[in-house]
């Protein structure tokens, strides 16, 4: 069997990932990194898609930003400019298409960075070789720009071995992954519906360096959600009677909301991540603004939750005589591999050495669902995997690390499963 992860492959890998880490952007911000991906992969020899080739407009959630603004803050950093004239939203599909029979395979991995302040400590790696992030308040704290680096340096690799391929090989970029607020868009975006075979990966989350988890469980349901109370402002001390108190309202609304029952039938989970209200100590606030979200063990346990939400906000707003908008803002469903894709991808990995784990709780949510979902509904196979990586720190944490070896495994696991089902002899390129 070919290891393909050789030296200039490594290399090319903690190039890509490092540059990633380097200038990290969050969701729907992903500009500079889009506009590389496609250079480098439309030079490959793929076709790219973007815009509304990629995703459904009117189905994008949460994407509140200055365009140009954002745009201009990619180019300072290096983008590539002639792909970036061009985009809108970001995140882009690379296709590669060989002219013959064969099945449509296809790769999800995100692009999106969180926001958190990396640390500064002299023994966090970035920091030692001078890849930290050069963003303040933004970091790739969740190994997205592992996933990114995987997939080009993929695409570059499976073009090079291209006359013995066939059928076609399409490489999803997604963007917004935090807050799940794009996967939705993608899947309707009608560019899965000829996928035979679908993969989403990820790197570490509760897996070790060599270990694989081919069937993932516990991928939780959520809502991510924006409340707005308007009030009325006033005088706090000559008639605070004549206002209307959205933080009052606000306060009022998180402590029932944080105080929803537990559903019998299953794990429920809330949380208030964010809360702003108020200008001045002696002003009624006349205006509260959070952000939430919901998650559950099903949609119907999901929906218990976040159905309450909507009961307390209505209700707490009538109560302080506010008004109230309440907006979703992001949503993932959960996700259940497809059996024939788990057993070929357990003897892959058995084959390339792997410590091949069946199952393990994930604990988290993820909108590749609605991608996987999609592909499934259709008639096709879709698999969501975690490829084991040893960590610094833990997921979103401002030591977030990660062992970089594992994205040459990685890289050969994946080649490898394109191969199998795409090549009728694989050979070194000419």
């Amino acid at each position: 069997m070919i290891d393909v992860a050789q030296t200039d492959e490594l290399a090319a890998l903690r190039q890509w990932r490092r540059s990633f880490h380097r200038f990290p952007e969050p969701a729907w911000c992903e500009y500079r990194t889009t506009s590389l991906i496609c250079a480098a992969l439309a030079e490959a020899g793929f076709e790219i898609r973007i815009g509304e080739q990629l995703l459904s407009p009117s189905m994008v959630m949460g994407r509140d930003i200055d365009e140009a603004q954002e745009k201009a803050r990619a180019l300072q950093q290096g983008a590539d400019a002639d792909w970036l004239a061009r985009l809108t939203h970001t995140g882009l599909l690379a296709v590669l298409d060989t002219g013959r029979p064969g099945p449509s395979l296809a790769l999800r991995v995100d692009l999106d960075a969180v926001r958190v302040r990396e640390c500064v400590s002299a023994d966090h790696l970035p920091q030692q070789l001078g890849f930290a992030s050069a963003s303040d308040g933004v970091m790739h704290a969740c190994a997205h720009d592992a996933h990114a680096a995987i997939a080009v340096v993929l695409g570059q690799l499976l073009a090079g071995y291209q006359h013995t391929l066939c059928g076609k090989i399409k490489l999803f970029f997604q963007p917004a992954e935090e807050g799940c607020r794009a996967g939705k868009a993608v899947a309707s975006g009608g560019q899965l519906d000829d996928v035979d075979q679908l993969l989403a990966i990820h790197l570490g989350i509760h897996a070790h360096s060599g270990e694989l988890v081919v069937c993932p469980e516990g991928f939780l349901s959520s809502t991510k959600f924006d409340v707005e109370f308007i009030g009325k402002p006033a005088h706090a001390g000559l008639e605070p009677n004549a206002g209307a108190n959205a933080l009052s309202a606000a306060c009022q609304a998180v402590s029932q909301m944080l105080a929803i029952a537990p559903h019998r039938d299953g794990m429920t989970r809330i949380n208030i991540g964010h809360l702003h209200a108020g200008q001045e100590r002696n002003v009624v606030p006349a205006y509260a603004f959070l952000q939430g979200e919901t998650r559950g063990a099903t949609a119907a346990l999901n929906e218990y939750v976040f159905s309450a939400v909507q009961r307390i906000v209505q209700g707490v707003a009538m109560s302080h005589g506010v008004d109230y908008m309440i907006r979703r803002q992001g949503e993932a469903i959960s996700i259940e591999n497809s059996p024939a894709l788990v057993h070929t991808l357990t003897l892959l990995g058995d084959e390339l050495g792997y410590n091949v784990i069946h199952s393990r709780p994930f604990g988290a949510s993820d909108d590749a669902g609605f991608l996987i979902d999609r592909v499934q509904r259709r008639g096709g196979q879709a698999a969501y995997i975690v490829i084991g990586a040893d960590l610094k720190a833990g997921h979103h944490t401002d030591q977030f690390d990660f062992d970089e070896d594992v994205m040459g495994r990685a890289l050969n696991l994946l080649f490898h499963w394109f191969a199998r089902q795409l090549t009728v002899t694989v050979s070194q390129p000419d």
